[in-house]
């Protein structure tokens, strides 16, 4: 049974008196427990695409079921409610509040679940230790290195337990050693279990995952999974 099943997918924008196809028809499957790469040149819908799957807007037609619940057709509170549950985004820019620290950042999902206190503090905790940062839990971004945000922030996309975990450019903004450390981290999580779709636009990167869908104006190009 696919965790994700898009068929049909298009997305239009206005621009102006133009009618951007961001996507014209896409359809693939995604099963529980792949790591995918979803790659393409830049403007070919592959952060449109992503959108759409992480369930940050809906498309102009097509259907999208996500754990067998149809999601094209929800409000944008819905839609937020569903994010929350199901979703995990790690982006190539931290996003961490600078005065909190790692413990405070990664319990902020939860919050916003209305997780009891405690509960936050635990899971937290749990999944700092999960990303190797148990001994810098009270540091705040500020003084932790860019593969210790990443981390961070990784650890605070897994809180919720989501059904996927996007990493769009996740080794973007760091240096080769750091990236490789990071791409290591999500083999770990992949081992675990965890269903990983990674947006990219290098070939190196897209090269980890087992399964790479290649898009170019707006239409899947390729589809093709490692021995």
């Amino acid at each position: 049974m696919n965790l994700i099943e898009a068929s049909n997918i298009t997305k239009d924008f206005s621009l102006g008196t133009q009618t951007v196809e961001a996507l014209r028809g896409v359809t693939f499957g995604i099963e529980q427990g792949e790591f995918i790469a979803i790659m393409g040149p830049s403007g070919s819908g592959k952060s449109t695409l992503m959108n759409i799957i992480g369930c940050l807007d809906s498309p102009t037609t097509g259907t999208y079921h996500l754990n067998q619940q149809e999601v094209s057709t929800l409000s944008g509170d819905e839609l937020a409610g569903i994010r929350n549950k199901e979703i995990g985004f790690v982006f190539q820019t931290f996003h961490l509040l600078a005065r909190n620290s790692a413990l405070d950042n990664v319990m902020l999902p939860l919050k916003y679940a209305g997780v009891s206190k405690a509960d936050q503090v635990n899971r937290a905790k749990d999944k700092l230790s999960q990303v190797g940062l148990e001994s810098r839990m009270n540091h705040q971004p500020s003084e932790l290195s860019g593969g210790q945000q990443q981390r961070v922030a990784i650890a605070r996309a897994l809180v919720n337990n989501p059904s996927i975990l996007f990493a769009d450019e996740p080794t973007g903004n760091l240096d080769s050693q750091t990236g490789h450390e990071v791409m290591q981290l999500f083999h770990n999580l992949h081992k675990q279990g965890q269903t990983i779709i990674l947006i990219t636009h290098e070939n190196e990167i897209a090269a980890e995952a087992q399964r790479t869908i290649y898009i170019k104006d707006g239409l899947i190009e390729s589809d093709t999974r490692k021995e």
